[in-house]
């Protein structure tokens, strides 16, 4: 496209990027003035860089925006670009608006509830996510390209919610979820609510890496849809001015009288996500700064999350398998935090240690847990990484949490009887099901499971889940939603027969 004299049309949003260069951080700045922007809004881009000529056109193809013109007047350049297709310009779009925000602090102690109802043994619950309806889906998408405001896309969500909540009520759980049906991920929704910071497409990280030909073979071979694959990206000194998953609890626990169950993203798997060493401008001069502020937000919305009776409160930390075993075996692993920098297996796993036991510090352990899987974005088996719990044993005896959510039913998970150094003091979470199969697993060899576990552990300390959520990723659900529902009423029924109900 040739240079005109002026633009035909006036933009919605201007601002200025200066010399700044796509990969050297314009495109965090388009990002922050484009997604707020109705589809059809038109954002101009002044500039100075003359790389950017070339760059933006690519841009705006790959990620599906329309460069209407562009104008030259010296080394002062003037883009005009339309989010979505030029075309949509003039259609009625609701606008996203920009979030009110208030300062928060952690609670000197934790108000309400003195403590949330106990969580009895042989408990049955999800692992946390479950498939979103086609018409989430949809919302999901519509909030995150700036097609549906917040308040339309709540009502949505409280909609599915109670879809999800109904299903887990048929098969008999004891300890409810929300499914995560507001969160694109069960990880990098964050992106999209914590101060100075975005979710942006993975497709739009090439153009911001120093070496982008290595990062596009890495994608590949991932089998990453770089361009629907959402990842936070930290523009700004971390914050958060708004919950993260306290309005979810909340609507949640209206739903029902049973016990809610929240999970969060752990704060290494945070960190691993959010420092990516790639990235050619970064706002902390290192990852232990950068972890800090995690380990701030979220021992912030662990307070509130206790303070507001949430049974209990569940950290992600999959990427810790990744840590041991991805070296291991050469392969990488579509997981958050998989494309970031590691150190040594061992210094990684102190690291993740202490930010844990950072966050929780002082706070009560029966209400705290730590979820550990290999990989949940493909039901192909042999793409996941395998590997026993030795290698996290030390992890485990160290974590201040008092269960641990262990993945258990697939054979990569190894040898069940090292988990018998597992201290006394951690109940254990116990993968009964296979989420990835469609088959519903057999009342008999779930008693046996069970059983087993019980043999290891003591009826006491155990609580039964299927290995990890079904539907991880928002888009890529493992199971449908009735699969879902099946499988967690055969661990009901083999519980109950076992005697534990």
């Amino acid at each position: 496209m040739e240079a005109i004299e002026r633009h035909k049309y006036a933009p919605d949003v201007s601002f200025d990027g200066g010399d700044l260069d796509c990969g050297g951080g314009l495109l965090l700045l388009i990002r922050r003035h484009i997604d707020p922007l109705a589809r059809g809004g038109l954002l101009e881009i002044l500039s100075t860089d003359a790389t950017v000529e070339v760059e933006l056109p690519a841009w705006c193809r790959l990620t599906s925006n329309e460069l209407v013109s562009w104008t030259k007047v010296g080394r002062q350049r003037s883009y005009l670009v339309c989010k979505g297709p030029f075309e949509d310009r003039g259609r009625t779009m609701a606008p996203v608006g920009e979030q009110f925000r208030v300062a928060v602090t952690i609670p000197g102690s934790l108000p309400g509830p003195a403590s949330a109802p106990g969580i009895a043994p042989l408990s049955v619950m999800g692992i946390g996510s479950w498939p979103r309806p086609r018409w989430m889906l949809q919302a999901v998408h519509d909030r995150l390209e700036g097609r549906l405001d917040d308040a339309e896309f709540q009502a949505t969500a409280d909609d599915a919610v109670r879809l999800c909540i109904g299903a887990q009520s048929r098969a008999g759980v004891d300890v409810l979820t929300d499914g995560e049906q507001r969160r694109d991920s069960y990880a990098s929704f964050v992106g999209g609510l914590l101060d100075n910071c975005q979710l942006i497409p993975l497709s739009d990280l090439t153009a911001m890496v120093d070496d982008s030909e290595k990062f596009e073979r890495e994608l590949r071979a991932l089998d990453v849809p770089a361009a629907e694959v959402r990842h936070p990206v930290v523009y700004g000194k971390l914050g958060r001015s708004r919950p993260l998953a306290v309005h979810e609890f909340e609507f949640a626990s209206s739903c029902s009288d049973k016990s809610v169950k929240v999970a969060l993203p752990g704060p290494y798997l945070l960190t691993r996500t959010m420092w990516l060493d790639c990235l050619r401008e970064r706002p902390y001069e290192s990852r232990d700064e950068l972890a800090r502020d995690v380990v701030r937000v979220l021992r912030e919305e662990v307070h509130f999350l206790l303070a507001a009776g949430v049974a209990l409160v569940q950290f992600d930390e999959p990427v810790l398998t990744e840590v041991v075993f991805g070296s291991a075996t050469g392969n990488r692993s579509f997981m958050c935090g998989a494309l970031s920098e590691k150190l040594e297996a061992s210094v990684e796993l102190d690291f993740a240690v202490g930010l844990l036991n950072e966050v929780v510090r002082d706070l009560p352990g029966e209400r705290l847990g730590l979820h550990i899987c290999r990989g949940n974005w493909t039901r192909d088996e042999s793409a996941a990484l395998s590997g026993g719990y030795g290698s996290l044993m030390d992890v485990l005896k160290r974590v201040d949490v008092g269960t641990l959510f262990l993945e258990l039913c697939t054979e990569r998970a190894g040898d069940v009887d090292v988990l018998k150094a597992v201290p006394d003091d951690k109940r254990v979470g116990v993968g009964v099901v296979n989420q990835k199969l469609d088959s519903v697993e057999l009342v008999e060899d779930i008693q046996r499971r069970i059983s087993e576990a019980i043999n290891l552990f003591g009826k006491e300390r155990v609580l039964l889940t299927p290995d990890c959520g079904f539907a991880t990723f928002a888009d890529n659900p493992v199971a449908s939603a009735n699969v879902a529902e099946a499988k967690l009423k055969a661990i009901v029924n083999a519980r109950d027969l076992i005697g534990g109900g």
